[in-house]
């Protein structure tokens, strides 16, 4: 879901890539409303994985500064193509899940 918003085609020629966010932000008030809905969705499947609430907090962090910077016309939209604040939230989530796997106790493994 996070590639589809923030990554999902390239610039031809480019390594610039961009999502629905961007062009679903072109669309005033409206566009910007339901890419932050969707990405608030992401924010809570995160709590839901085990996410604490320093995690959540720069997640949502980072919706907030998307969606308030991505509501300026077109200039958001430019903005949205650079910040990719799903992708940074998938990231910091991965982040997380990897640390909180490393420091789980594993169950012995016995011989059968």
């Amino acid at each position: 879901m996070a590639a589809m918003l923030d990554s999902r085609w390239r610039i031809p020629g480019t390594s610039i890539r961009f999502g629905l966010d961007a062009l679903v932000g072109l669309v005033p008030i409206l566009g910007d409303a339901a890419t932050s809905l969707v990405s608030a969705y992401i924010v809570l499947r995160a709590l839901s994985c085990g996410a604490g609430n320093f995690l959540v907090a720069r997640m949502l962090g980072n919706v907030l500064l998307d969606t308030v910077v991505g509501s300026v016309p077109i200039l958001g939209s430019i903005f949205d193509v650079y910040f990719k604040a799903n992708n940074r939230n998938i990231r910091l989530l991965h982040q997380h899940l990897a640390k909180a796997d490393i420091s789980s106790p594993r169950p012995a493994k016995h011989p059968a």
